[in-house]
C-alpha cells in the first residue's frame, strides 16, 4: 500500500504489487475530544480542517505533501516537528494500537500492517504564527517535481550542506539533479529515470563518507 507516491523511488522493472486505500478512508471525524482521520486523507485537507475548527500541533503540515498513511509510516515532520509527536494511536487490521507500542524514531517507524486510520487528541488553538513560520521555513525548497528529502538528516549537520560541501548541489545524472535550491532535493527536470537518481544517490552517499566519514541514510522509500 503507497499514499500519493512521495518520497517513494520505484523501479519500473519491480515485482512487486502496489495498491492504494480508496475514498472510504477519506473522512475526518472528531469523538470524545479526539480526532480520527482516514489515512487517504490528505496533508492538505488535514491542515484546512484543523485551522478551520481551532485545533492545534499540526501546523507543520504546510506545504508537506502526501496523504496520512504515508505520513505516519515515516513519521514526516520538518526538522523536530513530526506527525508522532501528536498521534494517540493508530487503526491497522488488529484494531487500534497505542502509540506507546509502536517502535519509531526520526522519519521512522516499524509499522508493517496496512494503518486505515490515525487518532489524535485534540487540542485547541491554531497557531497562525506557527502556520506563517511553517510556510516560510518551505519557502527554500523547490516547488518541482522531486522525491521529496533525500536523505536524513545526520545527527548534529543536514543532509543538503552535506551534498553541497562534496560539490553536487546542482549535479545532473540525465534528467534528475540534486536542486540547486535546497540540494537534499532529488529533482526530475524532464526524463529522469530510476538508474539516474538511484546513480545520484549512490554517488552522494560515496562522496559524504568519503570527506567526511558520515554515512548519509535515505530518507525515501526504495523499491528495487
Amino acid at each position: 500500500i503507497i499514499g500519493r507516491g512521495n518520497n517513494l523511488l520505484i523501479n519500473p522493472q519491480t515485482q512487486i504489487k502496489f495498491a492504494i486505500l480508496g475514498e472510504a478512508f477519506d473522512y475526518i471525524e472528531e469523538k470524545n475530544n479526539k480526532l480520527y482521520v482516514g489515512c487517504a486523507t490528505s496533508s492538505g485537507k488535514l491542515l484546512t480542517y484543523t485551522k478551520k475548527h481551532d485545533i492545534a500541533n499540526l501546523e507543520f503540515l504546510a506545504k508537506l505533501p502526501g496523504n496520512l498513511g504515508g505520513l505516519v509510516k515515516m513519521n514526516a515532520g520538518l526538522k523536530s516537528w513530526e506527525i508522532f509527536n501528536y498521534v494517540d494511536a493508530i487503526k491497522t487490521k488488529s484494531g487500534y494500537v497505542k502509540k506507546e507500542e509502536i517502535l519509531y524514531s526520526y522519519r521512522h517507524t516499524q509499522i508493517e500492517d496496512i494503518v486505515y486510520e490515525v487518532v489524535f487528541n485534540i487540542q485547541k488553538g491554531f497557531s497562525k504564527e506557527q502556520l506563517k513560520m511553517f510556510n516560510t521555513m518551505r519557502e527554500n525548497q523547490p516547488q518541482v517535481p522531486s522525491a521529496g528529502s533525500c536523505f536524513k538528516n545526520p545527527k548534529s549537520d543536514f543532509a543538503g550542506r552535506l551534498i553541497e560541501a562534496v560539490g553536487l548541489k546542482g549535479y545532473k545524472v540525465g534528467d534528475m539533479s540534486f536542486s540547486n535550491q535546497h540540494a537534499n532535493f532529488l529533482i526530475n527536470e524532464g526524463k529522469g529515470t530510476y538508474e539516474d537518481a538511484f546513480d545520484l544517490i549512490d554517488l552522494a552517499k560515496q562522496k559524504v563518507k568519503e570527506q567526511f566519514d558520515i554515512e548519509l541514510e535515505v530518507e525515501i522509500t526504495i523499491f528495487p
